[in-house]
């Protein structure tokens, strides 16, 4: 029996508070970064031109710019503490996100010199351009600059909130503070597309954007009160100080060493590189379905961003089943018997094996596109469980002043995959809609030749088909393979970090 037990008083249960602040953050984080994805289609290409490959340039970078930062966050948290470290993540992510309202006006004043016009005039001046590809290459380029402010601040995101969940919750307790404050980027993404389409629509896509981005602010002034160390918080008394620190045995000499830990050093363990593994191996799965799914509803189903909001809503509200990816591996250790590794591993198994769905999502799709809706759901509900157990099996495993580290190292890994699969589904998207589509049963290359080394305009195949068209769109095709990788991507991690991983083993030579 702990300590904890033996204090004779109620326990307060004020890391709960925090929980609630890190879920907020959670929410607000993918709140910002789904602006883009929902206002693209029906706003932003009939503006600036866009193709998949352009959307899919600016989305993969961003990863990529996500992935480099990840890797330094964590040192950067572990360097500032968790309280300076959250305040600067969100301050930086929320400025970005509030750039990219600016990036029409860039837009404008670098294709016609029009620097001083608001947003409506920014629009007006840049439909004055004949030259499309300069406006999509300096478009392309300015919102690439707002992702890149956006991405070194929500970089440190995840760093700073599985730090205070290392500092808050007891080992035992991790993995279900995980898998709440982790539901936020299922909220964020389910509070998305019932919002933002609407206020693109009403007030303009720049609003849009300094909307959302202003969230942050406001968090920002409710973290400086909220928090402080669980030892000295006033509100946090002896009994749940006890419970939070029940693993103090297990932590003694990480809390009284003061020695900084190497940054190479961490490669050396293979524990580090089996979350890194775990991590490259499924957050580009997550990442597609954030980015693509409203494209996905455009493109094959042909619904605009207001139409799509419904089943958007309804598929993230699946995700909320996530939360089970707390409760299931504290069974296994609690009612098992379990070590937390083994729970956890068995715990990602099972979450493993439902994205296989993602396989019948296309097949299927021809009889109600609500099959795939709930589908993608599914696996992406699946794909928030593996992650919050992901994440604390670095806890499990490596001491408190190391977990910021190696959870940037493991995010880096997951934000290199995240932009192969987002690059690499623009460029088939593009290639698949010109090289496998067909107009009245003959290809559409040798119907219309003259596209063969020319982007094919937006909406292009949905005139020809609205004229009388028999079309069969290759797209469809595109998202095909891009569901059957999803599919495998876990059962393929989950055994390579087995392999490295075997059995627990907690580092205590950092």
């Amino acid at each position: 029996m702990g300590k904890f037990n033996e204090i004779n008083e109620k326990m307060s249960n004020y890391r709960w508070t925090i929980c609630a602040a890190l879920f907020f953050a959670t929410t607000i984080n993918y709140l910002d970064r789904q602006v883009l994805s929902l206002t693209w289609k029906d706003f932003l290409v009939p503006e600036f031109h866009w193709t998949n490959d352009d959307y899919g340039t600016i989305t993969s970078l961003f990863t990529l710019l996500y992935a480099v930062c990840m890797l330094f966050a964590g040192r950067f948290v572990d360097w500032l503490d968790t309280k300076k470290g959250f305040m600067w993540a969100i301050g930086i992510w929320s400025v970005g996100a509030c750039i990219h309202a600016f990036c029409g006006i860039v837009t404008s004043g670098i294709t016609t010199g029009s620097w001083l016009v608001g947003f409506e005039g920014a629009k007006e001046a840049i439909s004055t351009v004949s030259n499309t590809a300069l406006i999509i290459n300096v478009s392309v380029v300015v919102f690439i600059f707002a992702r890149f402010i956006l991405a070194l601040g929500e970089a440190g995101n995840f760093p700073a909130a599985i730090k205070a969940t290392a500092e808050f919750f007891p080992k035992k307790d991790r993995a279900l503070s995980t898998s709440i404050f982790n539901a936020g980027a299922t909220v964020g993404a389910l509070v998305a597309p019932i919002s933002i389409p609407f206020i693109a629509k009403a007030w303009g896509w720049e609003t849009a954007f300094l909307v959302i981005g202003a969230l942050g602010f406001i968090w920002m002034g409710a973290w400086i009160f909220i928090y402080k160390k669980p030892e000295v918080h006033p509100k946090i008394n002896a009994a749940e100080l006890e419970y939070i620190q029940q693993d103090k045995y297990i932590d003694k000499e990480d809390q009284q060493s003061k020695e900084k830990v190497p940054f190479i050093k961490c490669f050396k363990y293979k524990q580090t590189w089996a979350f890194a593994v775990g991590k490259f191996m499924t957050d580009g799965v997550w990442w597609f379905f954030l980015f693509w799914a409203p494209a996905y509803l455009s493109s094959v189903y042909k619904m605009d961003s207001t139409q799509s909001a419904l089943p958007l809503f309804v598929l993230y509200i699946i995700t909320l089943l996530a939360i089970i990816g707390g409760w299931l591996p504290s069974y296994f250790i609690t009612k098992k018997n379990m070590n937390p590794y083994e729970g956890r591993m068995r715990s990602m198994l099972i979450f493993a094996f439902f994205p296989l769905l993602a396989l019948l999502a296309q097949p299927l799709g021809h009889i109600s596109y609500w099959i795939p809706v709930i589908i993608i759901g599914i696996a992406a509900a699946a794909h928030q469980a593996w992650s919050a157990n992901i994440f604390s099996t670095v806890g499990d495993m490596f001491p408190r002043k190391a977990i910021a580290t190696i959870t940037g190292i493991g995010g880096m890994a997951g934000g290199v995959s995240s932009f192969i699969i987002n690059k690499g589904s623009g460029m088939l998207f593009d290639y698949s809609q010109k090289s496998w589509s067909t107009i009245d049963g003959i290809p559409f290359l040798e119907k219309f030749p003259q596209y063969v080394n020319e982007k094919l305009p937006e909406k292009f195949l949905e005139k020809l088909a609205d004229s009388g068209s028999d079309v069969v769109y290759g797209i469809n095709t595109g998202y095909m393979i891009i569901f059957s990788i999803c599919a495998v991507s876990y059962l393929i991690g989950w055994v390579i970090m087995k392999i490295l991983v075997p059995k627990y083993k907690v580092i205590d030579d950092l």
